[in-house]
C-alpha cells in the first residue's frame, strides 16, 4: 500500500507499491450493473424525449422491449451473484442478457436503416391520411389515429438519430453482457 508523508521520501517499497488496491471484479455483475444503470438512463431518455414532445413511431416503441427485459433480468443477475452456490445461473442469465440486447441492436439498426432510405420500413409505419375526402368523412378520420413516421428521424443528436443512437448502446450492452457470459 502506498504510504503518503515524509516517512515515505525515498522508500523504494513505497514507490512500487500500487497506489489504489483495485479488488478483481466479477464480470458477470459488473456487466449486470453498466446494464442496469446504462439500461434505465437510456430508457429514462426516451420517455424525457416523449414528454418533450417527441413522439415514438412502432418501430421507436419495439426498441423499448430488449430494455423492458434486459434490465429487470440484469438485476436478477445482481441478485444470484451473491449467492456463492454456483456460477452457472448468472452466467446463463447474463448471456440471455446480452442476446437480447443483440436483438436490439439489431432492430435499431435497421430502424436506422429505414431512416437512411437503405430500405423499405414496415407498412405500419406510413403516413396517416391526409383529411376527409368528405363532410360524413370527417368522424372517420378524427377517429383514425396518426402514425408517426418510422422512415424520418424525429431528432439528430451528434448527427446521428435516436435510433442509429439506440444501436450504438444495444451493441456495447450485449458486447459486455455476452463478453461477461463467456469469460472463465
Amino acid at each position: 500500500m502506498l504510504r503518503l508523508g515524509p516517512e515515505s521520501v525515498g522508500d523504494p517499497a513505497a514507490m512500487r507499491a500500487p497506489a489504489v488496491s483495485i479488488p478483481k471484479s466479477d464480470p458477470v455483475r459488473v456487466a449486470a450493473i453498466l446494464v442496469v444503470l446504462v439500461g434505465t438512463a437510456t430508457i429514462a431518455g426516451a420517455w424525457i424525449f416523449e414528454l418533450m414532445g417527441y413522439a415514438p413511431c412502432p418501430l421507436c416503441l419495439d426498441q423499448r422491449l430488449p430494455y423492458y427485459a434486459g434490465i429487470p433480468l440484469a438485476a436478477v443477475v445482481l441478485v444470484t451473484t451473491r449467492r456463492a452456490e454456483g456460477r452457472r445461473l448468472p452466467r446463463a442469465l447474463i448471456g440471455l442478457v446480452g442476446l437480447l440486447f443483440l436483438y436490439g441492436a439489431s432492430l435499431a439498426a435497421y430502424h436506422a436503416g429505414v431512416e437512411w432510405k437503405l430500405w423499405a420500413g414496415p407498412s405500419d409505419c406510413a403516413v396517416g391520411t391526409g383529411g376527409p375526402s368528405a363532410t360524413g368523412g370527417l368522424l372517420d378520420s378524427l377517429n383514425e389515429a396518426v402514425l408517426i413516421r418510422c422512415d424520418e428521424p424525429a431528432l439528430l443528436v451528434f448527427g446521428l438519430s435516436l435510433a442509429a443512437w439506440n444501436a450504438v448502446i444495444s451493441l456495447a450492452l450485449s458486447a459486455v453482457s455476452l463478453r461477461a457470459a463467456l469469460l472463465r
